[in-house]
């Protein structure tokens, strides 16, 4: 029922019981007008401007006015108080989805120019037509700089480029498509029996996807710059530019390139800089009196080089405290980015390259940029951006030389290492276990095969391929063997076992090469050792009557120990002879994939 009516605010105030308690509220007349127009009292509803208004005193003509203008005067009157009503927040947020509509009408215009403008003398016409009708029917949801940044503690992302001069050239076609913010969409080309062809569309989903038209700054504030502030809460932070050569991993870290030469001002390793030294002057980070070094070095065919030293060769050792550390890696103080751009710039111009099948002017190496935060002397954060080297199919080395198949087998065997999770079988671990698991499932979509499973009983009384290879190679069990039994385990579908024999070859020609080399170091530092003791024995025949027995004994003893050394040295060199032969033979053997059971 209604109890009271307030004319300063145009509303009435209702009370009702239920379940024995009074209740109220009150509402404004316009919304009790809209909801019952029968009952409003038509003098005081107010005319349009077209209309004129009636004489006051004749109620009669005041009820002859037609019902439906009436109602639409009401219908009127209520939309222009809602319209009065509204919130600035409402206005905001009305006129972003106007700019939206807007926005995507004007992508729909260029995708439907884009498409109008197709080439049919391009080789795969067929297959560019289905692309573009594919495309045609999603709906396009790009990530912006507007998009919230998530935090993840592991954070995958993908990033797709333009297409080059080459394969414009070439008429090649754009078989990437990034419809969301996460999604990555390949179209692949197959073929059926009859030849009719038909596009596979494969989806992928990461949590920031990249499309070709995204800058440098953008990928940097979705993935790195998250990872900055974490140097400055005692932590170490990893950013890796992972993929195919000629993808971008140079690019996106290092800067844009125009021609051969290249902006790092506009690269990660910069961008990260620039934000450290903008962290040292806050408050609460100034009071700690951090110093910022940074190191570049590079990891070339299993060597370490200082790429800030004249690319002097480093060892990695293991110190009391189980933590690798890099011998002899020069740190360089910096005071500003200015200081970081001219260290990137010195360290790229020694940074190893060579000409692959991809790229002419590939990056054959991993290159470590490290920005290290100290405390009075003492470690406080270490931010690691790494721009690793192409991961090219192993089965590609076949085709180059030594020095070219060397370099791709200790690439791939380290890339293939990136796939690896591993786990500890604790309850106490569990948490940490689960998470590795997830994180290994998004990384690389693992199937169980239940046959498989089955077979593994009796997998223990036959002898498996790697025992055949260990029993033909005649090499017992190390750390590296065990990693290489490792990846070709969990990597079936890449790693043929010619191919693993390739690279456990690599790996003995390396260890061998390391080995002839110390050993001829310290064979030259012998003999400098032994002309001394030969001018000694020289200098003494000059006197008249020196011991003849003593000179004799000690000359034979000089040329058995040179006998000696020099006949070890030369079997290892015809041992590292006879490796590179075999190296030469495997590589000849390499099968793409490992051959499927029909």
């Amino acid at each position: 029922m209604v109890t009271s009516l307030n004319e300063d605010n145009e509303s009435v105030t209702v009370e009702w019981i239920e379940n024995g308690d009074t209740k109220g509220k009150e509402i404004d007349l316009e919304s009790i007008f809209a909801l019952n127009p029968d009952i409003a009292p038509e003098e005081e509803i107010p005319r349009s401007p077209e209309t004129p208004p009636p004489p006051v005193s004749n109620a009669i003509k005041t009820n002859k006015i037609p019902q439906n203008k009436v109602l639409f005067e009401r219908q009127s009157f209520v939309c222009v108080s809602a319209a009065r009503r509204k919130s600035n927040c409402v206005k905001e947020v009305e006129k972003l989805q106007e700019k939206r509509e807007k926005r995507r009408l004007q992508q729909q215009e260029l995708r439907e120019k884009r498409a109008q403008e197709v080439d049919t003398t391009t080789p795969n016409y067929e297959i560019m037509c289905m692309i573009r009708d594919f495309r045609a029917s999603l709906d396009y949801r790009p990530l912006t700089t507007a998009d919230l940044i998530e935090d993840h503690r592991i954070c995958v992302c993908v990033r797709t480029r333009p297409l080059n001069k080459k394969e414009l050239t070439v008429k090649d076609l754009d078989v990437i498509t990034i419809p969301s913010k996460d999604v990555v969409m390949v179209h692949e080309p197959k073929q059926k029996v009859d030849l009719t062809r038909y596009l596979e569309n494969q989806t992928f989903r990461f949590d920031y996807a990249f499309d070709d038209t995204s800058t440098n700054e953008m990928v940097y504030r979705f993935t790195a710059r998250p990872l900055v502030e974490t140097i400055f809460e005692r932590g170490m932070a990893t950013c890796f530019a992972y993929g195919q050569t000629g993808s971008g991993k140079t690019h996106t870290m290092g800067g844009d390139f125009s021609g051969k030469n290249q902006d790092c001002s506009k690269g990660i390793y910069a961008l990260a800089a620039r934000d450290v030294f903008l962290m040292l002057k806050k408050p609460n980070y100034k009071k700690l009196d951090l110093q910022v070094y940074a190191t570049f070095f590079e990891i070339y065919s299993g060597k370490v080089f200082d790429l800030l030293n004249r690319k002097a060769k480093l060892r990695v050792l293991e110190d009391g405290k189980q933590q690798v550390q890099v011998v002899g890696l020069q740190e360089r103080e910096v005071k500003c980015t200015e200081d970081v751009l001219k260290l990137i710039e010195m360290g790229n111009s020694c940074r190893t390259s060579g000409q692959t099948s991809a790229n002419a002017h590939s990056s054959r190496s991993h290159a470590v940029f490290q920005i290290i935060v100290r405390r009075r002397g003492k470690m406080h954060g270490k931010f690691s951006l790494i721009d690793l080297a192409g991961n090219e199919r192993g089965a590609d080395t076949s085709s180059a030389d030594r020095q070219t198949r060397l370099e791709g087998a200790e690439i791939n065997k380290s890339l293939l290492a990136l796939k690896i999770a591993t786990i500890s079988p604790g309850m106490a671990s569990c948490e940490n276990t689960l998470n590795t698991l997830r994180y290994a499932n998004r990384v690389k979509e693992l199937s169980i095969d239940p046959s498989a499973v089955m077979e593994g009983h009796s997998a223990g009384h036959s002898l498996s391929q790697l025992d055949v290879l260990e029993a033909q190679w005649g090499v017992g069990s190390s750390p590296q063997r065990d990693d290489l039994k490792l990846l070709c385990e969990q990597n079936e579908e890449e790693v043929s076992p010619q191919l693993f024999t390739f690279h456990e070859v690599v790996s003995q020609l390396v260890e061998m090469e390391e080995q002839v080399l110390e050993d001829h170091r310290a064979v030259f530092q012998e003999s400098i050792r032994w002309l001394e003791d030969e001018k000694v024995l020289l200098e003494m025949t000059e006197e008249v009557d020196y011991d003849v027995e003593c000179f004799a004994t000690q000359l034979e003893q000089i040329l058995d120990q040179k006998i000696d050394v020099l006949t070890e040295l030369r079997d290892k060199v015809k041992s590292f002879r006879s490796a590179l032969q075999e190296e030469e033979q495997a590589s000849k053997q390499i099968n793409p994939k490992r051959p499927r059971a029909l």
